[in-house]
């Protein structure tokens, strides 16, 4: 059901905050309205079947004396609760709240879907919080009713049907795909989570779905609607990097840089869904494919929530309704970024692709595309440590702000992640020579997917904040934002999005 007909079905609550689950009147009205908004930020558990749904589940709702809620999918298995076979609550967006917020939560969530339980536990989830494992363990069960083993879990649950529906793997391919240690555990949580073993759910697959070929996964990647996809894709190709991205046959693609090893994505903007299509040299990359892919096209956004808030200011009010859901197109490497921020200031798009390209062709890793185009992955801190600054093109204070950049990457000094704390990020940032402002607060938005970074001295922004008639000074255009707060950043795509360069526009 649409957003729009959930809503006129019946009265629906307000939209979701943290720790909905504990307002039981107000999720009862959500799954009696079956209002989609709320899919990943609650999940609804029937007492009397032991299945938990989604919020927006088509069938017909449960009594309410039958319902409890609870705030992951993981707590809802946990609790001895099995996934419903109609509305799929695993394949749920993301909630929200990991995009919004920057606390031990939000940042272990991130890190949980970017696989770091899978790879390297508990202890290694607390070192990179830097918290003691009980400390981040007490916070994820307060918050979510289940720990990081459990929420790592979940996913890896997911993962695995993901590839028994879409592909023709061995189920053995399957197990280490999804990060499961053994056959037997896999075939174990499969049939506790779904109430049916991995064969039977290959069997009861819809038909004529999407399955591997030549080696690639394709699937579908879910978000909230509405979403826009004109500046997100438009950003996305009009920056792209030559040999690393690319805008071919109405799919942006591009070459990533996974923990097992690589893989190249393209990305297609559908009805109700981004077709997602996957080549990995290790299958054990899906998870963090995926997790990377969705922060890419900041896919577990609210857009009403952050619509309805940018509506109340009579200027942006015309903007929105006139394109809504725009979303604010990030990144799948925090460190590629960051280093192009750097090319990139006080030089055209043109310019930056330029001396990125270059860049990628000097130090970046070459890889094999099957269909074409790409060439390399770019050069991570490590490999651009040791280049001599005078080989790049660029201006002598430039060339030190690159430099000192990659130095304090490479050492470990700075870390740009999942986990970044983006007030301590900014600090740090603004201790290098070269990085003023505008350079950090885009790193904060594109790279750490802070939702209210703003860049009130960029020069679109005054431009378009002029002739929509808000103040267009730093100071004064700043105080006007603050009614656009924790929402910043999304109203600066609706600002940029009055331009017509390449950016706004999704490519033909």
């Amino acid at each position: 059901m649409s957003t729009e007909k959930a809503h006129s079905a019946a009265p629906g609550p307000d939209r979701p905050t943290t720790a909905m689950h504990l307002d039981t009147e107000r999720c009862v009205r959500a799954v009696q309205a079956k209002d989609t908004r709320f899919d990943g930020v609650f999940f609804t558990a029937v007492l009397t079947t032991r299945i938990y749904c989604r919020p927006g589940c088509p069938v017909v709702p449960p009594k309410p004396e039958n319902m409890v809620f609870h705030p992951s999918a993981a707590a809802c298995q946990q609790a001895g609760f099995r996934a419903c076979k109609r509305c799929r609550p695993d394949t749920t967006p993301g909630s929200p709240e990991w995009n919004r917020r920057a606390d031990v939560t939000a940042r272990a969530m991130r890190l949980i879907g970017d696989g770091v339980v899978d790879r390297d536990g508990v202890p290694g989830l607390a070192r990179r919080l830097g918290y003691s494992e009980r400390q981040v363990e007490r916070q994820l069960l307060a918050e979510l009713g289940a720990g990081p083993l459990a929420l790592a879990r979940a996913g890896r649950a997911q993962t695995a049907r993901l590839l028994i529906e879409t592909t023709a793997l061995p189920m053995a391919d399957i197990a280490f795909a999804a990060g499961f240690s053994s056959i037997r555990t896999f075939n174990d949580t499969v049939r506790e989570v779904f109430a049916l073993t991995p064969g039977e759910l290959r069997t009861r697959a819809p038909k004529g779905r999407p399955t591997a070929r030549g080696g690639a996964l394709t699937l579908r990647l879910p978000f909230r609607a509405p979403l826009n996809p004109d500046n997100l894709f438009g950003h996305l190709a009009a920056t792209a990097v030559p040999g690393v991205e690319e805008w071919r046959d109405g799919a942006y693609r591009r070459t990533l840089r996974l923990p097992y090893g690589h893989g190249i994505v393209a990305l297609t903007p559908g009805a109700g869904h981004i077709g997602c299509r996957l080549i990995l040299t290790d299958q054990r990359d899906l998870t963090v494919a995926i997790s990377r892919c969705r922060r890419l096209l900041d896919l577990d956004a609210d857009p009403v929530a952050v619509d309805d808030q940018l509506r109340t200011d009579p200027l942006l009010a015309p903007l929105v309704d006139k394109a809504p859901g725009r979303r604010v197109p990030r990144t799948v490497d925090e460190a590629e970024f960051a280093v192009r921020a750097v090319l990139g200031q006080q030089v055209s798009t043109a310019a930056a692709r330029t001396h990125a390209g270059r860049l990628v062709l000097a130090h970046g890793e070459p890889v094999d595309d099957p269909e074409g185009g790409l060439t390399h992955l770019f050069p991570d801190p490590a490999a651009l440590a040791s280049l001599d600054p005078e080989s790049l093109a660029l201006p002598r204070s430039r060339r030190t702000t690159l430099t000192t950049l990659v130095r304090r990457l490479a050492d470990g000094e700075l870390a740009l992640g999942p986990e970044s704390d983006w007030t301590e990020v900014r600090a740090r940032l603004a201790e290098l020579s070269g990085f003023g402002p505008w350079t950090i607060e885009a790193i904060a938005m594109r790279a750490l997917g802070d939702p209210d970074a703003f860049l009130p001295t960029d020069l679109g922004m005054r431009r378009a904040a002029q002739e929509l008639g808000l103040p267009h000074t730093p100071a004064a255009l700043t105080a006007r934002a603050a009614a656009w707060r924790p929402w910043r950043a999304y109203a600066t795509q609706y600002l940029w999005a009055t331009d017509d360069h390449p950016i706004n526009f999704l490519p033909a």
